[in-house]
């Protein structure tokens, strides 16, 4: 993957249009600003019960915002990630609704997780009670078949996401098809979604298990076959995040979102300081996504071990966002909304700083410095705040950071002086030839940070005072030092 910083954004979201559209764009005003390209699922149909993620046909582009060739057409101009949702399908799947109306009998029967395939002597108190869930509940729902007979099916997230057995004959040519569909059509990063949920097996926790990483390893060897890199997406303790990063070619560093809100909030850099002295070093690192800001990931494992961020702090820090977002992501996280995460506050993370630009760019500069690639979400790039009025209408929580923008929207953001100094961040990450170097983090005082990046004669160093709230950027590239204060 190309080290510069990456894109992720939904096609119609960001452009009102498919594409073209979002070729235009990054061939345009975003020239220089990104090197990559992740379109959220562009499968059809694009508006499912998951925004996406739960697409009828995963090898066919919603004709809405174009075809095949319009992704491979993007991708002489970026690099293209593609999400491949490996957990589950469409209940409109064609395969599903075979399974549906003909049971047993129906030719993709093996690839659908049934309560009974996976707990064929029936399941105890205890094992139900071990599965790993992401929201309340469990992960089966109650489904009639077209002889009459009812049946237990999983459904990790939604009734209308149906759980595959991914090592079924059915299962494993489903996925061996999306693999050739995405390297056929110009993607060269593939990022698994779900991929911790993928296992089943009876007296465990469903949720990534030793298969599961044996799954994922083996997954990922097929794509690199293809000339693919694979990113996993996990939100988990951190200390599996670390392990994950070993048999893959990446993962997210979602503990450094938290951490940075926590430095910024508090003015103490410890938290983050440590994290950055263990974090993978193949990592892509997020401050906002489609999905809410991600707490579980600081937090401590369900067996006891101790988190990132104490028990209290963590508590500390949710209010806090709370506060500076004036209560709108508590109206768009847990019981308030239909999207029952256990482990995300939803907020755009221009919201959760209370929109303060300077700080804001001090997040993103943290961001651009600490190891990994960049990736950046296309509301946080165009310092979106809060829609409150999608909120409102959909009562999903997530949909408050998933706003449709208008061309003039845009282009009204992209002039705001807060964007134009975070687009220059972006060129400078995507230019400066230390960042192809080695990363050094500094002895780190109670309230500070310096993050370094040294190649050869070049290098780049970002300095942060977290109490009088402060950053700046000192750089050569063998010449003189040049500085560049972060701030509007």
């Amino acid at each position: 993957m190309k080290n510069q910083v990456q894109l992720i954004t939904y096609v119609d979201r960001l452009t009102a249009g498919g594409f073209a559209d979002l070729k235009a764009l990054v061939d345009g005003p975003l020239e220089g600003v990104v090197g990559g390209v992740h379109p959220l699922p562009f499968f059809d149909p694009i508006d499912g019960a998951d925004a996406g993620f739960d697409p009828v046909d995963h090898t066919l582009v919603d004709p809405r915002l174009g075809t095949w060739a319009d992704v491979k057409a993007l991708s002489t101009s970026v690099e293209i990630m593609a999400d491949m949702i490996v957990n589950h399908v469409s209940a409109d799947s064609p395969a599903f609704k075979d399974y549906l109306a003909k049971g047993e009998a129906s030719d993709f029967a093996d690839m659908f997780m049934s309560f009974g395939k996976v707990f064929p002597q029936g399941a105890t108190e205890a094992d139900l009670n071990a599965i790993y869930r992401p929201r309340p509940g469990f992960p089966f729902t109650k489904m009639s078949f077209g002889d009459g007979v009812k049946r237990l099916i999983w459904t990790t997230f939604t009734p209308k996401q149906i759980d595959i057995d991914v090592f079924s004959q059915k299962g494993t040519a489903y996925l061996d098809a999306i693999l050739d569909r995405f390297a056929s059509s110009g993607v060269t990063a593939i990022r698994l979604d779900a991929a911790g949920y993928a296992i089943k097996k009876p007296g465990t926790s469903c949720f990534m298990i030793p298969e599961t990483y044996a799954f994922l390893g083996e997954l990922a060897t097929k794509a690199k076959a293809k000339g693919m890199e694979v990113l996993v997406e996990i939100h988990s303790y951190y200390r599996d995040q670390i392990e994950i990063a070993k048999r893959v070619d990446r993962v997210y560093d979602f503990a450094l979102p938290p951490l940075v809100l926590h430095a910024l909030f508090t003015g103490e850099a410890g938290p983050l300081a440590a994290w950055l002295k263990i974090s993978p070093r193949n990592a892509i690192t997020v401050l906002d996504t489609h999905d809410g800001i991600g707490v579980i990931d600081v937090g401590a494992a369900t067996d006891g071990r101790p988190g990132l961020l104490e028990p209290a702090a963590l508590d500390a820090l949710v209010e806090t966002m709370h506060a500076r977002t004036g209560g709108e992501s508590r109206q768009a996280t847990g019981a308030a909304a239909s999207n029952l995460d256990l482990y995300q506050v939803n907020s755009t993370y221009y919201d959760a700083l209370g929109k303060r630009d300077d700080e804001y760019l001090i997040a993103r500069a943290l961001q651009f410095f600490a190891p990994g690639i960049p990736q950046v979400y296309y509301v946080g790039l165009l310092g979106g705040v809060n829609d409150m009025d999608l909120l409102a209408r959909t009562h999903v929580g997530r949909d408050i950071n998933r706003h449709y923008y208008t061309p003039d929207e845009v282009a009204a953001s992209l002039a705001t002086p807060m964007v134009k100094a975070l687009c220059d961040l972006a060129r400078f990450r995507n230019t400066h030839p230390a960042f192809a170097g080695a990363f050094t983090l500094g002895e780190p005082a109670p309230h500070s940070l310096t993050l370094t990046w040294t190649a050869g004669p070049a290098r780049a160093t970002l300095e942060v005072d977290f109490k009088a709230m402060q950053a700046r950027i000192r750089h050569t590239d063998g010449g003189a030092e040049q500085v560049i204060e972060v701030k509007c």
